[in-house]
C-alpha cells in the first residue's frame, strides 16, 4: 500500500528474477512480498537474471517488458535452516499437535517450535497451508499425504505464501511446483480471507507474555528484533475462522533463563 498509493515513491527497484520461459515470463522466485507493488510503482526496474532461482506460480510472473534492465549473473541462494530441536521445543511441539485438527489450515513461522510442531502432524489427514511464510518442515507434510489442501476452499486448494526460506531441499521443492501460490503480503495476510479458512490455525511465538495477557513479539525493551510481521492479522483470522485457534508458542524462558512470562512488559 505504501508502494501503490505512493506514500513511499521509488526510483528505482532491484530484485532477481528466474530465467524467461519461452514466452518471455521470469519468476520472482521464492518471494513475493511487496515485489509487485513495488514493480508497478519504480521509475526504473533492474533485474539480476540468476539461474539458481526457483520458478514459482501464483502473483509472482514478470514478463521480460516490465523489466528496463536486466543483468545476468547466477549465484546460489542464501539458506536458513537450523533443525536442531531441543527437549522442551519437542515438548511444545507436541502439546500444539494435540491441539491441531485433521483438515485444519496451518500459518506458522520459520524456527525451532514450528519445526517440531510440523513433525508431529505426519499422522494428520487434510492439513492445508495458508501462511505468510514457511520453511522445510513443510515437506515431509505433503510428501506423507498429511497436508493436501483439499478443505482449502478459500485458496483453491493451493498452498499460499508471500514468501519462503530454507535449506536448498525447499528452494528445489517449490521449483515448477504448482501446488505452491505466492501471492502480494496484501493477499495472504488479509485477515478476511485467512478467516474463510475452515480450522485456521495460526502459530506463532514471542519474546514475552504478561500477566494481563499482553504479548510482545516485536521488541526487547526500546530494542527492535523483528520489526511487525504478519502475526496479528494471522491471529485475528484464526480467531474469526470457524473451529479456529491462535496460538502463542514459546518456553517460559530464555537460553540465559531469564523469565519470558513477567509481571509486565519491559518499557
Amino acid at each position: 500500500l505504501l508502494f501503490s498509493s505512493g506514500l513511499v515513491p521509488l526510483d528505482v527497484v532491484l530484485l532477481q528474477v528466474s530465467p524467461p520461459d519461452d514466452k518471455g515470463y521470469c519468476t520472482l522466485g521464492p518471494s513475493v512480498a511487496a515485489e509487485p507493488s513495488a514493480i508497478r510503482a519504480a521509475k526504473l526496474v533492474i533485474a539480476q537474471i540468476n539461474k539458481y532461482l526457483p520458478r514459482t506460480f501464483g502473483e509472482s510472473q514478470i514478463h521480460l517488458s516490465q523489466l528496463d534492465y536486466c543483468v545476468p549473473y547466477d549465484t546460489p541462494i542464501l539458506t536458513e535452516y537450523n533443525g536442531v530441536i531441543d527437549d522442551v521445543e519437542n515438548q511444545i511441539g507436541q502439546y500444539i499437535a494435540e491441539m491441531i485438527e485433521d483438515g485444519s489450515t496451518l500459518q506458522m513461522g520459520i524456527g525451532s517450535i514450528p519445526d517440531a510442531v510440523l513433525q508431529k502432524l505426519k499422522n494428520h489427514k487434510h492439513l492445508g497451508l495458508h501462511t505468510e511464510m514457511f520453511a522445510d518442515g513443510v515437506i515431509d507434510l505433503i510428501e506423507t499425504g498429511a497436508m493436501d489442501c483439499s478443505l482449502q476452499t478459500a485458496t483453491n486448494h493451493k498452498a499460499i505464501s508471500t514468501f519462503c526460506v530454507g535449506s536448498e531441499r525447499i528452494y528445489n521443492y517449490i521449483d515448477n511446483n504448482r501446488f505452491f501460490e505466492f501471492k502480494e503480503c496484501s493477499v495472504t495476510n488479509d485477515a478476511f480471507l485467512i478467516r474463510q479458512n475452515p480450522k485456521m490455525v495460526a502459530i506463532n511465538s514471542a519474546i514475552e507474555i504478561d500477566l494481563t495477557g499482553q504479548i510482545c513479539a516485536d521488541s526487547i525493551g526500546y530494542n527492535l528484533y523483528s520489526g511487525v510481521g504478519g502475526q496479528v492479522d494471522f491471529m485475528r483470522g484464526a480467531t474469526m475462522s470457524k473451529g479456529g485457534k491462535a496460538i502463542i508458542a514459546m518456553s517460559s524462558t530464555t537460553k540465559k533463563g531469564a523469565n519470558k512470562i513477567v509481571p509486565f512488559l519491559q518499557e
